[in-house]
């Protein structure tokens, strides 16, 4: 990371968006206390993450793309864990974590171990775990990568619902029709470096296409930063010519 500053306020659905290789895992990683930067300083809800890891731990909630789970236990076992946590009372930590299976449709496999499940369904759990105490502040990596049509509306339903209270969500996604639906605003990392910010219509005002999308605006940004006039597509026409059928 190269001297990134953001700041992000109370009901912001923020996106997060690089190619692969960015630091946009390593940039979450750092926010949420997993990694220790080298420089710089990181504050949550007005606490300072060095100084007071834990406090921040306690407001905010995450959802890593490759969620650890604890695999022998079922969802019951793993929600009620993560309330008791965070401190919750069990009642209130059974209830919430009842509450969270029947949106997940995950009641059916409550009593079931993680270890057989699929990868949408861990995510499911994973994200359950992640918002069981209401967290202020919640960390998205990859967040419907696995899970199925249905259950993902529902899932952006209750996000949105969170952003109106007040939450705020830090969202990074390769998904750009989903961050172009959701976020209020949008930053594009490119060889560690914030290369673009703003509302999406902000971005938009920028780009040479006044009717760029999302996706174009995101390849225009990411092939500047990386030293060209803007992003071309590699042709595959030229080569691959193996994959040609007759």
């Amino acid at each position: 990371m190269d001297h990134i500053h953001l700041e992000i306020g109370p009901g912001e659905f923020f996106g997060f968006l690089g190619p692969n290789g960015a630091g946009k895992s390593t940039t979450i990683r750092m926010l949420t206390g997993m990694l220790r930067p080298s420089s710089g300083q990181i504050q949550i809800m007005g606490h300072d993450m060095e100084n007071d890891r834990m406090a921040v731990r306690s407001v905010i909630g995450v959802l890593e793309d490759e969620p650890a789970l604890y695999e022998r236990l079922s969802p019951m076992e793993m929600l009620a864990f993560s309330a008791q946590m965070y401190g919750l009372p069990a009642s209130e930590g059974r209830k919430r974590a009842k509450e969270l299976l029947d949106l997940m449709e995950l009641s059916d496999s409550a009593d079931k171990l993680i270890v057989d499940f699929s990868l949408g369904m861990k995510k499911k759990v994973a994200l359950a775990a992640a918002v069981i105490h209401s967290p202020r502040v919640l960390f998205l990596d990859e967040p419907f990568n696995g899970i199925d049509a249905l259950s993902a509306r529902t899932i952006r339903e209750m996000l949105m619902r969170m952003t109106r209270s007040g939450a705020t969500i830090f969202f990074s996604s390769h998904v750009l029709e989903v961050v172009e639906k959701l976020c209020t605003r949008v930053a594009i990392i490119a060889r560690g470096r914030i290369a673009a910010e703003g509302s999406v219509d902000e971005l938009k005002a920028l780009a040479d296409n006044p009717n760029a999308d999302l996706e174009e605006i995101f390849v225009d940004v990411v092939g500047k930063a990386q030293g060209g006039a803007g992003y071309e597509a590699h042709d595959p026409s030229t080569d691959l010519t193996w994959l040609d059928h007759g």
